[in-house]
């Protein structure tokens, strides 16, 4: 195993570690003040079996059976979402407290009341960003694009990125997609990435796609694989299952429909850390595309706009940001991309960035929500 591989994911454990026991810390803190209950090594072997159970769920699933790593992963899920914001209030908190102090207020009045304020903050933002990622929003633009794609005058395309299917997003979430996506009637559907959430095993025990094969458009489904699936590593068992339900994968491949424009997807950046194969340039992917007509490009993390403008790109369809999936963590997005989310037109490339469907992680939104992009294009050659 590579030592620099290993050095890393020594530092994301402590760093992980550290976070987990100034939560912890302060849980006890309040127990010990408001219920008068002393934390003794129950409470924290408990704690600790919670902090760490998404990680026992996803390393679990080769020694446990099914059912209960998932049930460990559901519940390190929702801890995850429980500790960012515990550890973003927590400060705050601290710093009333500070303050309190200083005024000479008993820490038996004031660590009951701040405990229970961040406590009933974090129960809100729950309950909310639990609603954000379940009840999906479609989101709409349209577009004009200086070419003649013949006949055709105007393309309506269904776009859903970040499925992240699996054990924490299943069918019921699934299904939904599909009659919202139905309900559009477009001519075409894309999914720019990471429709698996790693494993592919609840895709295919659940049978869904037996579900995604309820799609339906007028000139197909077209995918590109996320970072996720690299991460999976199951990259031609996911491309035959999507094959068997007519959704074709494009690994760094064209397709010209009706004689009239281009759906082009790449393979994604990951490739380069868990693929044996790396990915072709825009350039030499567009050595036979007749760049007279219009060309709709997939790729999943929102890199290189420039390039794809340059390269005479005319959409540019992605996701992989989530928005950050967890406000404030779009502060962090905004940075890392010139396009974390919505709508750019750069030069002739008009880009979108989906903030996607599914979730990873906590099945919790805030300052996001759960999306399917409705793109309409007008074609003016």
């Amino acid at each position: 195993m590579n030592p620099r591989f290993v050095v890393i994911i020594a530092v994301l454990l402590l760093v992980f570690g550290l976070i987990n026991y100034y939560v912890g810390w302060h849980g006890a803190l309040w127990l010990e003040s408001a219920l008068h209950i002393h934390p003794g090594p129950i409470y924290w072997i408990c704690f600790w079996i919670i902090a760490f159970s998404y990680l026992l769920g996803r390393l679990g699933s080769r020694f446990l059976p099914r059912s209960a790593a998932n049930f460990l992963k559901l519940i390190g899920a929702y801890w995850l979402a429980i500790m960012f914001f515990a550890f973003v209030m927590l400060p705050f908190a601290d710093l009333a407290a500070g303050i309190m102090a200083l005024l000479r207020v008993p820490s038996s009045t004031y660590i009951p009341v701040l405990g229970m304020v961040v406590a009933f903050l974090i129960a809100l933002l729950m309950l909310r960003g639990s609603w954000n990622a379940r009840n999906p929003v479609i989101r709409r633009y349209e577009a004009t694009i200086a070419k003649s794609a013949g006949e055709r005058k105007k393309l309506r395309i269904a776009v859903a990125s970040d499925l992240h299917l699996g054990s924490i997003v299943g069918n019921k979430q699934l299904q939904l997609l599909v009659d919202r996506i139905n309900a559009l009637e477009p001519d075409l559907i894309l999914l720019p990435g990471d429709v698996i959430d790693d494993d592919i095993e609840p895709f295919i025990s659940r049978r869904m796609g037996s579900v995604m094969q309820q799609l339906r458009s007028r000139l197909g489904i077209y995918a590109v694989l996320g970072n996720h699936e690299y991460i999976g590593g199951h990259i031609r068992q996911f491309t035959e299952q999507m094959n068997e339900i007519g959704i074709d994968v494009l690994l760094d491949r064209s397709v010209l429909l009706e004689d009239s424009f281009y759906v082009i997807g790449r393979k994604d950046k990951a490739v380069e850390r868990f693929g044996s194969q790396g990915r072709l340039e825009l350039e030499p992917l567009l050595a036979d595309v007749d760049k007279s007509r219009p060309l709709i490009l997939m790729d999943h993390q929102p890199y290189g706009l420039d390039k794809a403008e340059s390269a005479g790109i005319d959409v540019m369809l992605s996701g992989h940001t989530h928005r950050g999936q967890m406000a404030p963590n779009h502060f962090i997005t905004r940075r890392l991309f010139e396009l974390d989310w919505g709508f750019l037109k750069k030069g002739a490339l008009h880009a979108v960035v989906s903030s996607g469907y599914g979730t990873w992680g906590p099945p919790v939104r805030i300052g996001s929500r759960s999306e399917i992009v409705e793109l309409t294009l007008h074609f003016e050659g």
